[in-house]
């Protein structure tokens, strides 16, 4: 009886430990750097009427750098992608004045008394005067995105700022998204060179 007693008490602390080490684990199986994503969920993201269709683009730019699956389900991803954006459209105004104005005049008198009184002037005068000004109106197209890329537990793994006026192929929308998986790609590059071994200094030869 006592023997089986002990066994019981022993089964149970191994069972404990074992869900304690579980446990452990699986708290160190969150992903806590960009090498280790594998599969990201792009969240809703906050802004204007046009941060939807800017979500799209950013899906469709991380997509095109084959680093990361996007996945439309959450609960499958190792970080989400939440943010802020943007697109709008606008009307600069600009206003120049030029003028040139100038004035000259000349003048000249004599008199005197003789036998035969005379008299005689000169005058003149000249003015110019030119003004000029220009209003014009452009309309230009701006977007925004600001967005950080977080695991499980909500740390930040990476986060980037982009805004674009629109490039010279593209769209000011999807400048942005093309400049947002550029940075990553580079920054996972970065980490990733950052993270190679070293490789051992050879010894010179005798």
């Amino acid at each position: 009886m006592k023997r089986l007693t002990a066994f019981l008490a022993a089964s149970a602390l191994v069972t404990a430990l074992s869900a304690q080490s579980q446990s452990i684990t699986s708290a160190g199986d969150s992903v806590g750097s960009l090498l280790a994503v594998r599969r990201i969920y792009v969240g809703p993201l906050s802004g204007g009427t046009q941060a939807t269709a800017l979500r799209d683009l950013i899906i469709a730019s991380l997509n095109s750098t084959k680093l990361f699956i996007l996945t439309d389900k959450e609960e499958r991803a190792d970080a989400v992608l939440k943010g802020a954006a943007d697109d709008k459209t606008f009307t600069d105004t600009f206003d120049t004045y030029s003028g040139v104005s100038g004035h000259d005049a000349l003048g000249k008198s004599a008199s005197g008394t003789s036998i035969a009184a005379r008299a005689s002037g000169i005058s003149g005068g000249n003015a110019l005067s030119e003004n000029d000004s220009h209003h014009s109106r452009e309309r230009k197209h701006e977007a925004y995105a600001t967005v950080r890329l977080c695991n499980k537990d909500g740390d930040v793994l990476w986060s980037t700022t982009q805004e674009s006026l629109g490039g010279k192929f593209r769209g000011a929308s999807a400048d942005v998204a093309a400049k947002i998986a550029h940075q990553i790609t580079l920054d996972y590059e970065r980490a990733r060179r950052a993270d190679a071994p070293t490789a051992p200094a050879t010894a010179p030869k005798p």
